[in-house]
């Protein structure tokens, strides 16, 4: 629930960033200063891009939520329960020693949404972000 107000907030702030970026854009443009009017365009298009990228992860986080949800239904979640840090963090060591299980499971069944949600869930609790998004978005582009 705090990840759909948070999206919420950002989608306003951006709302009220756009709002103020086109009305500086229309008073740049109005000067006739060649060097005004390109900082003008740069109001509107850094905007723009900015809203895409935010799309995008709004989109993969709705749809990374959606697989966590189908996979909970059917109790395939990883069952076992890593031992924290004292930051509350998982314990990376405890997480290197799972984490080839779900590899391999992965390659046995590399048609299986659900093998890579796993496999995701196993990168992030090892630390490893970058993987985690990479399996995330295969499991996605399989489940659909």
């Amino acid at each position: 629930m705090s990840m759909r107000i948070g999206a919420v907030v950002m989608t306003v702030v951006l709302g009220l960033y756009l709002v103020f970026a086109v009305y500086y854009a229309i008073v740049l443009f109005g000067t006739g200063d060649p060097f005004a009017i390109a900082i003008g365009v740069a109001l509107l298009v850094l905007p723009v891009l900015g809203g895409g990228f935010i799309a995008a992860e709004l989109v993969f986080g709705i749809r990374a939520e959606r697989l966590a949800r189908r996979l909970e239904a059917e109790g395939a979640l990883p069952e076992e329960q890593l031992p924290l840090t004292p930051s509350g963090r998982v314990d990376r060591a405890a997480a290197d020693e799972v984490f080839p299980r779900y590899a391999a499971d992965a390659e046995v069944h590399p048609d299986d949404w659900r093998a890579w949600f796993r496999l995701a869930l196993a990168y992030d609790a090892a630390g490893d972000r970058r993987r985690a998004r990479w399996a995330t978005r295969r499991a996605i582009r399989l489940a659909r």
